[in-house]
C-alpha cells in the first residue's frame, strides 16, 4: 500500500509499504480522512521534542486525526466491527500500569502515541491497524471531514470543560488556529460569550467571533477562563496576568523555546492552572456534538487534497483556502 513517510527531518516521501495485518486485539481500517496538525509539522522539521528524547524516531509514518472503514479484525476482537466507520483514540496505554487501571491511559509512560510516538504507524496511508478497544463507531451524521476532526474537537472539548466555563460566562481563548477555533466552537455551543485574540482575525469573524482581537486591540475586560491555545512562547504568562482571580487558565498550545510562568502569580491571584495532553477524553463528546449539529467544524478545513499532495503541505506550500486545517484523502 502507499504510505506517507518521513524519513529524516525535512525529509518526506510516498512510499509502498507492507500492507497491515491485524494482530490480536487489533483491526485494520482503509483510512478515508486524515488531518495534518502542528505535531505532524514538528515531526517533519525535526523540532518535535519526541525526536529529542528518543520517543520518535525516522523513518516514522504520521496520521492521528483519521476516519475510516474496519476491513479486518483479528483475534479476540468483535466481528460486529467489521464494516463499520470508525475513528480512534491516539494514546494507547499498555492497560496494566497504575494511571491505565485509573482510566488515565493518556498519560500512561509505556504508551504509544498513533503516528507519532514509535510502535504504531500512522494514519496518512491507505490502512492503519489500530488496537479495537480504543475504537469509536462514527454515527452516518457524522462525514468524512467530520470524522476526521473528532481528534482535535476531542482535544478542544477538554479545553473547555477544564475552564468550568458556565453559560454567559466570559471565555478568552488565545490563538485562532485549529484547536483555538475548535475551543470557541464547543464554548459558543455550551454559552459561553466567546472572545479570541490572534493575528488573523477573518476567519475567526467568518464564524460569527465578532469579538475577535489582536494582543493590541483586546479589551480590559474581567475574564472568566482562558484557553491558550497559541505557540507563542510568551502567552503562557500572559493568560495568567489576564486571568480572573480564583479561575482557571488552560494550557494547550506549546511554543518551540520553553515558555514561563511566575508561579508567585499562579498563587497570589489562587488561580488553577490545567494542562491538556490528549484527546482521549473528549473523543465521544466531540462526535456526539458533531452528530446532532451542535458543532460543525468544516470551515476550519482548507483543502483535502491527494496523498502525494501532503509532502507539499508539509514543505509549507499550503493549497488555497481560508481554514487552518489541510485533510488528506488517502484514495487519491
Amino acid at each position: 500500500m502507499r504510505a506517507l513517510v518521513l524519513t529524516g527531518p525535512g525529509k518526506a516521501e510516498v512510499l509502498d509499504v507492507p500492507a497491515p495485518t491485524p494482530a490480536e486485539g487489533q483491526v485494520v481500517v482503509d483510512v478515508e480522512r486524515v488531518g495534518v496538525c502542528g505535531t505532524d509539522m514538528e515531526l517533519f522539521s525535526g523540532e518535535m521534542s519526541y525526536l529529542h528524547t528518543g520517543a520518535s524516531s525516522y523513518p516514522l509514518r504520521p496520521g492521528h486525526e483519521w476516519c475510516g472503514t474496519v476491513t479486518a479484525v483479528g483475534a479476540g476482537v468483535d466481528k460486529s466491527w467489521a464494516g463499520r466507520r470508525v475513528t480512534g483514540d491516539t494514546m494507547i496505554g499498555c492497560g496494566h500500569c497504575r494511571r491505565c487501571l485509573q482510566g488515565r491511559h493518556w498519560v500512561c509512560e509505556q504508551r504509544f502515541e498513533l503516528g507519532i510516538r514509535d510502535g504504531l504507524p500512522g494514519a496518512l496511508a491507505e490502512q492503519v491497524a489500530v488496537p479495537a478497544g480504543y475504537l469509536h463507531a462514527l454515527p452516518d451524521t457524522v462525514d468524512a471531514t467530520l470524522g476526521a476532526m473528532v481528534e482535535p474537537g476531542g482535544n478542544a472539548l477538554r479545553c473547555v470543560e477544564a475552564a468550568q466555563i458556565g453559560p454567559g460566562e466570559r471565555l478568552l481563548v488565545l490563538g485562532t488556529g485549529t484547536i483555538g477555533l475548535l475551543v470557541a466552537l464547543f464554548a459558543r455551543a455550551r454559552g459561553a460569550e466567546v472572545h479570541l485574540v490572534g493575528l488573523d482575525l477573518a476567519l475567526p469573524k467568518s464564524l460569527g467571533f465578532e469579538q475577535s482581537w489582536t494582543r493590541e486591540t483586546l479589551p480590559d475586560l474581567p475574564w472568566d477562563g482562558i484557553v491558550d491555545a497559541s505557540t507563542g512562547a510568551e502567552m503562557p504568562a500572559f493568560a495568567l496576568d489576564r486571568v480572573e482571580p480564583g479561575r482557571r487558565v488552560v494550557y494547550i498550545g506549546l511554543s518551540v523555546p520553553p515558555s514561563l510562568i511566575d508561579t508567585r502569580d499562579l498563587v497570589l491571584k489562587d488561580v488553577t492552572a490545567v494542562g491538556i495532553l490528549g484527546a482521549s477524553a473528549g473523543l465521544a463528546g466531540a462526535i456526539e456534538a458533531y452528530a446532532s449539529g451542535a458543532v460543525d467544524p468544516r470551515p476550519l478545513v482548507a483543502a483535502t487534497v491527494g496523498l502525494a499532495d501532503i509532502v507539499d503541505v508539509f514543505a509549507g506550500r499550503r493549497p488555497p483556502g481560508a481554514g487552518p486545517k489541510v485533510h488528506a484523502d488517502p484514495r487519491s
